[in-house]
C-alpha cells in the first residue's frame, strides 16, 4: 500500500483511497472528578495535540479520527489520574514557589496559607504535565500517532469541596478583621491615654504658671501697699477700709454699722453734724 503523498495509482474495486490528515489534530477530553494526594477532589480539564506519523498502523489499529480521540482519551486520562492523584494540589496549580512581589504592599493572610504559598515545589504543573507528556508518548507510537502535547487547562474543586473553601474563607477574613479591629482598639486606647497624660501636663503647668503670676502679683501688691502705708499710713488704712467696704456690697445690701467700727469712725469724720451716736 502507498503510505507516502504523492502521485499513486490504484486498481478499480480491489484497492480503496482512505485519506488522513497530517496537520496537527486537537484532542478535547471531558473533565474528570479526581482526587488529589492530600484527598482533595478536584475537576481537571485536559487537552493534547496529536498527529498521525504511520498511516498504516493508524489504519489497523484506530482506523478513523473519531477512533483515534475515543483511544487517545482512554490512554490521557488514564495517566493524567495517575499523575494527579499521584501529587498534593500545590503541585498541580504552581509551577514554582511564590514569592512576594517587590515593592508592593500584600495583603493579609494567614500564617499556615503564607507556608503553604511558600513550599518548595518539587515538580509543578509544568512539570507534572511534562511528566504526563512521556508517559503519553511511549504508548501511542503503536497506534501510528504523536503526541506533540498535553495541558491541563482548568482545576476545579469540585462542589462539596468548594463550599468548604469559601467557609474557611470567610472565616480567615473575619479572624483577620477582629484582629484589626482588635489593634484598633488598643491603639486608639493608647492614643487616649496619652493625650489624657498630656491634658493633665498641661494643666498642672499652666496651674504652676498661674500660681507664680498670682504669687508675683502679691508680691507686687504688698510691696507697694507697704510703700503707700510707710508714705501715710493714716490714708492707707483709709484706702484699705474702702476697699474692703465696696467688696462686701451689692445692690440689695443692708450696711448696719457700730459706733466702733472703722466704717462708722471715718464717716463721722467725714460729716460729723449728720451722725449721732445712739447710746
Amino acid at each position: 500500500p502507498a503510505t507516502e503523498a504523492g502521485l499513486h495509482f490504484k486498481v478499480p474495486f480491489i484497492q480503496e483511497v482512505r485519506r488522513f490528515d497530517k496537520r496537527l489534530l486537537i484532542w478535547d477530553g471531558a473533565p474528570n472528578q479526581i482526587p488529589t494526594a492530600g484527598r482533595e477532589f478536584i475537576w481537571v480539564d485536559t487537552t493534547a495535540r496529536w498527529r498521525i506519523v504511520d498511516p498504516l498502523k493508524f489504519l489497523k489499529s484506530v482506523a478513523t479520527e473519531s477512533g483515534a480521540q475515543s483511544r487517545l482519551g482512554d490512554i490521557i486520562d488514564s495517566m493524567v489520574r495517575d499523575h494527579v492523584a499521584a501529587n498534593p494540589l500545590g503541585e498541580l496549580v504552581r509551577s514554582s514557589a511564590w514569592e512576594p512581589p517587590k515593592g508592593e504592599a500584600l495583603e493579609e493572610v494567614a500564617e499556615e496559607v503564607l507556608a503553604e504559598l511558600k513550599k518548595e515545589i518539587r515538580l509543578g504543573r509544568e512539570g507534572i504535565s511534562q511528566a504526563i507528556l512521556s508517559a503519553v508518548q511511549k504508548v501511542t507510537p503503536e497506534y501510528g500517532i504523536e503526541v506533540i502535547d498535553v495541558r491541563i487547562k482548568r482545576l476545579n474543586y469540585v462542589e462539596s469541596v468548594r463550599e468548604k473553601v469559601y467557609v474557611r474563607m470567610i472565616s480567615e477574613r473575619k479572624r483577620i478583621a477582629a484582629r484589626f479591629r482588635s489593634e484598633g482598639e488598643g491603639r486608639s486606647a493608647e492614643i487616649l491615654g496619652n493625650m489624657e497624660k498630656e491634658l493633665r501636663e498641661i494643666r498642672s503647668g499652666a496651674y504652676r504658671k498661674v500660681q507664680e503670676i498670682r504669687g508675683k502679683g502679691d508680691a507686687t501688691a504688698t510691696r507697694v501697699y507697704g510703700g503707700a502705708y510707710g508714705r501715710d499710713p493714716e490714708f492707707y488704712a483709709f484706702s484699705r477700709t474702702l476697699e474692703s467696704l465696696k467688696e462686701s456690697q451689692n445692690k440689695n445690701s443692708v450696711l448696719v454699722l457700730t459706733t466702733d467700727s472703722d466704717y462708722y469712725r471715718y464717716l463721722k469724720e467725714a460729716n460729723p453734724s449728720r451722725l449721732k451716736t445712739r447710746r
